[in-house]
């Protein structure tokens, strides 16, 4: 086996999703909302730009604006949730399919989009790969 150095990658600071321009009530509602995710603050400096931020454990998840939006149908971030089957009900009650997986059997999991059509992934809490 090859032994690589790498350039000394530590943690992942921040994961990023387009949405479209002046969506952020969409956004808010969903992330805020649906998955209970707590919005910060973006920097003073970004504010301009529109969008907006929320905080995942350590992890930021930033939502941007972009003006040629097109949603991301394969890349996606996963999610661990401690209620697969509670996710799944407070999906169907807001009226957003939910797709199950079972190509792993051991990873219980399922697929939906957020309003913008990005593919989001949940995965039961303690369940791994």
């Amino acid at each position: 086996m090859t032994s690589h150095v790498g350039i000394g990658v530590v943690g992942l600071e921040h994961l990023n999703l387009s949405m479209p321009k002046g969506a952020e009530a969409e956004a808010r509602a969903f992330y805020g909302g649906l998955l209970g995710l707590e919005e910060v603050t973006k920097a003073q400096t970004l504010m301009i730009y529109g969008g907006c931020w929320f905080k995942l454990g350590d992890l930021t998840l930033h939502l941007g604006p972009d003006e040629n939006f097109v949603p991301a149908k394969k890349a996606h971030p996963a999610f661990l949730v401690s209620d697969l089957e509670v996710a799944q009900a407070r999906f169907a009650a807001s009226g957003i399919e939910v797709r199950p997986d079972t190509r792993v059997p051991h990873v219980r999991r399922f697929y939906a989009d957020d309003p913008f059509g990005n593919r989001l992934e949940f995965i039961q809490a303690g369940d791994q790969f």
